[in-house]
């Protein structure tokens, strides 16, 4: 008896269980990620339905945040993908960044270091290089302001302390946060990251602004260098 092919359409998947049927009966936060992919791809190729698509594209650009940071060429070249599927994910990805961006105002309160991770890391874990950003916040500890301070290879001899604070002071801001990220995607904080925070935290005192925090972003992580001890006190 020959072995059954490949299930590769989403017809051939029970009504109820399919994608969109699950999504609008329990919500988008019940489904997997690759079957919300499946919803953007809508169809599979021979071999496979648009959720196998999904978790094979997860599986080939590692993740969510590797498909964040692959280009939209790299995300086309997937077979079952193409241009137009190619486009729509990359749209939804970028979507979902400028929500996570937009107005400030609304945002809550920060009131711990996931709090403040949780506004940069679906970007900030996914840059091929080194940021270092200042989150600026009110005496309420609401964000005012997110500014990008260097890009690039980061190391104490390299930063400028008072560039750190420039939007700090200009904006008359109570505290901030400082953030960077590790392109390697493990957080765990260098020699260089604790140097360089000393010398922040050092400074902040000095011109009546607070140090809160500083964060380093990893692909899938983050740490607090203040829960950790490192550079604070």
């Amino acid at each position: 008896m020959k072995e059954q092919s490949a299930t590769y359409r989403i017809t051939d998947i029970e009504e109820a269980e399919r994608p969109r049927e699950r999504l609008a009966r329990l919500g988008p936060m019940a489904l997997s990620n690759a079957e919300l992919l499946a919803i953007l791809l809508r169809v599979g190729m021979r071999g496979e339905n648009a959720v196998q698509v999904g978790q094979r594209l997860l599986q080939d650009l590692d993740g969510l945040a590797g498909i964040h940071r692959a280009s939209y060429e790299e995300v086309k070249a997937q077979p079952g993908i193409g241009p137009a599927k190619a486009a729509q994910i990359k749209a939804a990805i970028e979507l979902g960044r400028r929500l996570n961006t937009e107005a400030p105002e609304q945002r809550p309160a920060i009131h711990n270091p996931g709090d403040a991770a949780d506004l940069v890391r679906y970007e900030m874990g996914a840059l091929d290089h080194e940021e270092l950003r200042v989150m600026l916040l009110d005496t309420r500890n609401r964000v005012t302001l997110t500014k990008m301070v260097y890009s690039g290879s980061l190391n104490s001899s390299q930063v400028r302390v008072s560039e750190v604070f420039k939007d700090a002071i200009s904006n008359k801001a109570a505290s901030i946060i400082v953030i960077h990220n590790h392109p390697s995607g493990d957080p765990t904080p260098s020699p260089e990251d604790i140097a360089i925070t000393r010398a922040i935290v050092q400074a902040g005192n000095l011109l009546d602004i607070e140090v809160l925090d500083h964060l380093i972003i990893g692909s899938n992580s983050y740490v607090s260098l203040k829960e950790r001890g490192l550079g604070f006190g």
